[in-house]
């Protein structure tokens, strides 16, 4: 019984580091899309290349709006990304801004957008990237999907020509997918 456990304990001892090293060798899993409806589709031809969690705030501003009347509008974002391994990977800014610590960075615009599957959350979008920097993950990015939002519609605060110019933050949650063109 004794020998058994020994040469148990030593086979272990001796194939742990080739299985640490195959495990850390071995390719990154290729990130799939996420299933969206039709009108925030990416175009054809375009793989997901990253994916990041947003956690932090839409930050709204209140303004007179072109009917005349006060109301909440987005100045922007302020969240940290991580990845699915939940490490902190980067910032989402406003000026639709996403900047990873690798260097990379891009911006972009909305170009299209459905409800939340949550009527109390902010839309599910597709983002045209107008701009790209750095040599790291986002630097081939051209598409960007926001998905599975939670929160971040403004609150109930009072919006009228007394707050003018005042800011309220709502706490948020969502998953960007970013897209290259295939390889």
């Amino acid at each position: 019984m004794r020998k058994t456990a020994a040469l148990l304990t030593f086979a272990i001892m001796l194939f742990s580091p080739v299985v640490n090293w195959a495990q850390k060798e071995s390719p990154p899993a290729k990130e799939s899309a996420p299933d969206v409806p039709d009108a925030i589709a990416v175009p054809s031809g375009l793989e997901p290349v990253l994916f990041a969690h947003a956690k932090g705030s839409q930050i709204y501003i209140c303004q007179q709006g072109a009917s005349k009347h006060f109301e909440w509008t987005l100045k922007g974002p302020e969240a940290e990304l991580k990845d699915r391994k939940d490490k902190a990977i980067g910032q989402h800014t406003a000026g639709l801004t996403w900047k990873l610590k690798d260097g990379s960075e891009v911006t972009g615009k909305p170009a299209a957008e459905v409800d939340s599957l949550d009527s109390e959350s902010i839309p599910w979008v597709r983002i045209d990237v107008l701009t790209n920097s750095g040599k790291g993950a986002l630097a081939h990015v051209t598409t960007i999907q926001r998905v599975h939002t939670h929160g971040g519609k403004p609150g109930n605060d009072v919006c009228d020509e007394a707050h003018k110019d005042t800011e309220t933050k709502s706490e948020y949650t969502a998953d960007y997918y970013f897209f290259a063109p295939a390889k």
